[in-house]
């Protein structure tokens, strides 16, 4: 899951790992745990809170490898599982931050992280991808962070390769903005 959407070498490993070894699980989550890390990193923007959600998935995974049915590829369905839970603790986070009463698993989250990225003008730009509409977002992490195929980012955002297309290219437009704005 590294760049654009790999299978793991053994496809023997997703069929006992759905068939519910602990082992084959073990095996698939040490070959995708950087891949799952990566994407919450860039779609949250802190280490505490992107490891949290690579654990969420991580222990999702263990009940969700089940109903893998091999319609996408593997790597592309668990991109989907960790999108969505990355979404999800988004989502949680900003109904906290607007007072609504939390779910249990955000008391545990929201700790201030320093960013992982060195380069303060790639920080900041990130910060700037961050503030953008929530499918436009996504769009530029999964297909400029990610590298993944339009179609890649299509099945895990649930979307048509077009309407991808269309949220980068408003997402550069807002982003032009702000840079003409701001220099």
């Amino acid at each position: 899951m590294g760049g654009a959407v790999k299978e793991p070498v053994d496809q023997g490993e997703v069929e006992r790992a759905a068939g519910g070894c602990p082992a084959a699980l073990a095996a698939l989550i040490e070959v995708h745990y950087a891949a799952i890390y990566r994407l919450a990193w860039r779609l949250i923007g802190t280490r505490e809170d992107a490891q949290d959600v690579a654990q969420d998935v991580c222990v999702k995974l263990a009940g969700a490898v089940r109903s893998f049915r091999g319609e996408a590829g593997f790597a592309t369905w668990l991109y989907r599982v960790a999108y969505n839970t990355a979404i999800d603790h988004i989502r949680a986070r900003e109904r906290l931050r607007r007072g609504e009463r939390p779910d249990v698993v955000v008391l545990f989250q929201g700790r201030a992280a320093q960013s992982a990225e060195a380069d303060l003008a790639g920080a900041e730009l990130w910060e700037e991808v961050r503030r953008l509409p929530p499918q436009q977002r996504d769009a530029v992490i999964l297909i400029y962070a990610e590298d993944l195929t339009h179609a890649e980012a299509a099945a895990i955002m649930g979307c048509t390769e077009k309407t991808v297309s269309w949220h980068l290219h408003e997402a550069r437009k807002r982003l032009r903005a702000r840079l003409d704005a701001v220099g």
